[in-house]
């Protein structure tokens, strides 16, 4: 197989939040980019973007200011990436994201100071900071209390309305549910989002669906339905369901594979060809050198079919599930680089006896320690390359899930390292 040679200044690994901010980041700012990456986590994304939602996260503190709890985390953990960086920067990233994220057509609402509260599939509620314009209007019908039918759709899985409303209607007394069939399908077990998305562009769609619901709406100020209404046109898709319905209309987040987490993939990867960066998806880092000051990477499927020779590199490769960290019995290791692990000692340590131990444990603060510049460090504290450098979930010392800060710590920590090789 011929083996194409590429030259850029830089190389972004990984396929997440992360991956797409630091390609995006660097695209903007000029930088000639390859971007290397498997199959997108952001598929298993809701599409909410957390700030900071809880710390401490063993005491469940639940913040409505997370630029106050960024405060707070900084005193308490100045090991947390989160904590090398200035608010303003942080900002500066999450705005610059969500506003490139409007201009490929991805509709984001939020409060500057503050987070908002969302209806999550089975009726619980998610503290969060940016919210897809399409579920805003639940964060306010929630708020106000009005009127609200949720609406099911039999073979879904994952997500029930009458769950949502049986969970929330003891602080929500108009909470109603129903249970449609959704139209036009082969009556199934299960049915699935993207082809319900992906049908509902066509008006005859929108038109046979809202026929179903409308004799459930009655008095119903807001209609909350799960994430299906369209990859592309949201807004506009929305829009023609409520004047359809005669109500404000909102999307509730499904379980994976995520419409508006695929919405947000389908959106950067048009945003991001259109700037110039070349997408080398799905391929992976099959071995790297470092050359003379310059990184050459490898890449394919299973054989090599693109050498790439860059003047830096972004590991946004993620942890676990997207394979930029290897466990085995003894240890934790880094895949590409095989850089040194921050991790417990013993492998008994990894987790505590309690799985659902408040506090978390140990291995979800497993990663790579950095410097201010969000370069890897060596165990001896010196960085492994000049021009290596890290952000994401990767990053050691730091629990997103638990503290609901994982999109915002990936984006705010990519734009740190763009910063960073472009100063």
């Amino acid at each position: 197989m011929h083996t194409s040679e590429l030259i850029a200044d830089l190389a972004v690994i990984g396929n997440g939040f992360a991956g797409m901010g630091a390609s995006l980041f660097a695209a903007n700012r000029g930088i000639d980019t390859i971007h290397v990456g498997g199959a997108s986590e952001l598929i298993f994304a809701s599409g909410l973007i957390d700030l900071l939602g809880i710390h401490p996260v063993g005491e469940g503190n639940l913040w409505t200011n997370p630029w106050h709890a960024l405060d707070a985390l900084k005193k308490d953990a100045p090991a947390h990436p989160y904590s090398r960086m200035k608010k303003e920067t942080i900002r500066a990233a999450i705005d610059e994201f969500i506003g490139c994220l409007q201009t490929a057509g991805v509709s984001y609402e939020r409060r500057s100071d503050q987070n908002s509260r969302v209806i999550m599939p089975i009726g619980t509620v998610k503290t969060t900071y940016g919210v897809p314009r399409s579920m805003w209007g639940g964060v306010v019908a929630m708020e106000n209390k009005d009127p609200c039918l949720t609406v099911g759709i039999r073979g879904l899985l994952g997500y029930s309305s009458r769950q949502v409303a049986e969970t929330l209607k003891p602080s929500w007394p108009e909470l109603s549910h129903t249970t449609i069939s959704f139209p036009g399908f082969i009556r199934s077990p299960e049915i699935y989002a993207e082809p319900m998305a992906r049908s509902l562009r066509l008006s005859e769609a929108r038109e046979r669906l809202a026929a179903c619901v409308h004799p459930y709406v009655g008095k119903a100020k807001a209609i909350g339905f799960p994430a299906i209404f369209g990859i592309q046109d949201t807004d506009a898709i929305i829009s023609d369901m409520e004047d359809r319905l005669g109500a404000r209309i909102f999307e509730i987040p499904t379980m994976p594979p995520s419409i508006p987490g695929l919405r947000i993939k389908e959106a950067m990867n048009t945003y991001l060809r259109e700037m110039g960066v070349r997408a080398l998806f799905p391929k992976k880092v099959l071995n790297v050198r470092h050359d003379n000051k310059t990184f050459i990477l490898e890449i394919g499927d299973t054989t090599v079919e693109h050498s790439a020779r860059v003047n830096a590199v972004i590991l946004a490769s993620g942890r676990f599930l997207g394979g930029g960290l290897l466990a085995d019995r003894k240890q934790i290791r880094e895949a590409i680089f095989d850089l040194p692990v921050y991790q417990p000692g013993n492998r008994n340590e990894w987790h505590n006896h309690n799985f659902f131990d408040t506090r978390g444990h140990a291995i979800n603060l497993a990663g790579l320690e950095v410097d201010d510049q969000f370069r890897p460090l060596l165990i001896n504290g010196r960085p492994a390359f000049e021009n290596l450098f890290a952000a994401g979930s990767i990053l050691a010392h730091q629990d997103w899930m638990r503290m609901k800060c994982g999109a915002g710590l990936a984006i705010a920590t990519a734009y740190a390292s763009v910063e960073s090789l472009n100063a």
